[in-house]
């Protein structure tokens, strides 16, 4: 997997931002022009970004502002220490082919997502659904459906749609669901879709990243 130089995260003070401190300024600027043009629905005018890292340089600090400052977005003056990347571990996906790239608890959205949105039906066929945070669906997702949120995603029902957790690049992002059976899973910029002909789960599952690949385990509600 290439080296990720910008991720974007979701968080109940707005968004932050962690770049590789041993990057150049032009190549960090590509890849986030690529991550805010995916998604332009999270980063309207005015949305703010804290920098999680200590040693940027003052040149891409900078660069970063004014590249962020023509978009109509900015930067806080604050920033933290980039915390260490969780290392990533191998097992197969249960029945899901995996052909190109595009601190949680098993049993639903804990840990460092603290803004969530909370959706109390079925979402039905062309309804999309998008969060700066994580989302938790009290009904199903119906095939045709589609779920999009910077962290995870939790379907309190059937899931049969298109879901994609972790959309800004946040690789400890997961899908859970009580009949985890989707048309396709992304989680960062890996995507597992479907086989042919799935089989019906009669359990809870978890889908999430270990060793570059996404993995489906059961879990317990």
């Amino acid at each position: 997997m290439a080296r990720e130089l910008v991720k974007i995260k979701g968080g109940a003070g707005g968004f932050q931002l962690m770049v590789d401190s041993s990057a150049e300024l032009a190549d960090v600027q590509q890849e986030l022009e690529k991550k805010l043009s995916e998604h332009p629905e999270f980063f309207p005018k005015g949305t703010e970004f804290q920098l999680v890292v200590a040693d940027l340089s003052r040149s891409v600090r900078s660069g970063l502002k004014e590249f962020l400052t023509d978009k109509g977005l900015s930067v806080s003056a604050g920033s933290q220490s980039l915390p260490k990347r969780q290392e990533q571990q191998d097992r197969a996906v249960r029945g899901y082919a995996q052909p190109f790239q595009a601190g949680q608890q098993a049993g639903g959205l804990t840990g460092e997502q603290q803004v969530m949105t909370v959706i109390n039906r079925t979402v039905r066929n062309g309804e999309e659904i998008t969060s700066q945070g994580s989302v938790m669906i009290c009904g199903n997702v119906n095939p045709g459906a589609k779920i999009v949120a910077a962290g995870s995603i939790d379907v309190r029902g059937n899931c049969r749609g298109i879901v994609h957790a972790g959309a800004m690049g946040d690789y400890q992002a997961f899908v859970v669901a009580d009949r985890l059976m989707p048309m396709q899973i992304r989680i960062a910029n890996l995507i597992a879709r479907s086989p042919d002909n799935p089989e019906k789960s009669d359990y809870a599952e978890k889908a999430y990243i270990k060793d570059g690949q996404i993995i489906i385990e059961p879990i317990e509600r």
